[in-house]
């Protein structure tokens, strides 16, 4: 009888370092810098290129969000579990970002970045704040009026995603109370979500482009000089993030016995795109999909994620209270780790996100 010999998978071939999205990224950042610094006039003129990419990404978060947060929870068994996980997470959002707002306080009391600019009040151009000083001020009425939309197509339209987050919940909902009746329909929208995020996929391909305008533009038009006369203000901001990231939320994951080091090294791709167009809102598509990958629930993904763009800014707290006066636009990517950390938390495959 002979023996049966099976033969080993064969390895996957490693991609060439050039060819990982993190170090187009960064290479496109540094050619921007670069181009920006040496030709102010012609980096100016790459801003389209950034501006179009984020763009591009912008015009899919809305459907995205719609599908992912229908289909987790039309799909899901447990509605009550769906609850629960929301009720957290407004807890985890209000309690982290109180905490952040307390750090940026405590950093621009004592390091006082803004000391010594001797500004004078009556130098300053203050047309650009006309609109906002003339504003009638929000209140929670209004606020929570604001949320409800005009009509479903309208949010979609204008990409507002807590309207668009409030009635795909409530959409959800209804299909799950009609049961097996509403597969069809549920299938379906799971399909157009996969269909929405293979197109990210082609749209990421561009993402150094979008990079190297955004960053061309920025150093082309304020210059290497001005941002190193910020450098104080930078560093306390940059120094603040750090001891949020590290301390606030290193301390969360070990509480969780989960590693931030490891999930940072996971979403680095993510971060240096928002590091490099500004805007946190380029990552959000992909971040919801490695989060689905690292083994978190569609119906978690699709709920706090989106939300956590609304009501979980942590970065913007911590610039409010640490800018003592205008400066360049910071990342918002430490917002985006908050929020992360929280889906990765809540994993229906915890082992699964260790070993990431």
């Amino acid at each position: 009888m002979g023996a049966h010999v099976y033969a080993a998978p064969a390895a996957r071939p490693r991609k060439p370092f050039y060819q990982h999205l993190y170090v187009q990224v960064i290479a496109a950042i540094v050619i921007g810098a670069l181009l920006g610094h040496f030709q102010p006039t012609v980096g100016e003129a790459m801003q389209p290129l950034g501006d179009v990419f984020i763009k591009l990404v912008r015009m899919l978060i809305a459907p995205i969000i719609f599908c992912t947060v229908v289909h987790g929870i039309a799909s899901s068994d447990d509605a009550k579990k769906v609850g629960r996980v929301g009720v957290r997470a407004i807890i985890y959002f209000e309690v982290v970002t109180t905490i952040a707002l307390v750090i940026g306080l405590v950093s621009m009391n004592l390091l006082r970045p803004g000391a010594g600019m001797n500004v004078d009040p009556a130098s300053l151009d203050t047309k650009g704040i006309q609109a906002a000083a003339n504003a009638r001020p929000e209140g929670v009425v209004d606020y929570l009026m604001h949320i409800i939309p005009d009509t479903i197509f309208g949010a979609l339209a204008r990409g507002d995603i807590l309207q668009v987050l409030f009635f795909s919940v409530l959409i959800a909902f209804g299909l799950q109370r009609i049961g097996p009746r509403a597969k069809p329909l549920v299938d379906m929208i799971d399909v157009a979500a996969h269909g929405l995020f293979s197109t990210i996929g082609i749209i990421m391909k561009v993402a150094p482009v979008g990079a190297f305008g955004a960053m061309a533009f920025t150093i082309g038009k304020y210059g290497i000089v001005s941002l190193l006369s910020l450098a104080k203000l930078l560093a306390v901001f940059y120094g603040t993030c750090l001891i949020f990231v590290f301390g606030v939320l290193g301390f969360i994951c070990y509480l969780t016995g989960f590693s931030l080091w490891k999930f940072l090294r996971y979403i680095k791709e993510e971060l240096l795109i928002v590091l490099g167009t500004s805007s946190s809102e380029s990552a959000l598509p992909r971040l919801m999909a490695k989060l689905e990958t690292l083994g978190c629930e569609k119906s978690v993904v699709g709920l706090v994620v989106p939300a956590g763009y609304t009501f979980n800014l942590d970065g913007t707290c911590i610039m409010l209270t640490t800018m003592a006066y205008s400066s360049p636009r910071p990342p918002t990517s430490i917002s985006a780790c908050g929020r992360s950390w929280l889906c990765s938390a809540s994993c229906s495959s915890p082992r699964r996100a260790r070993r990431a």
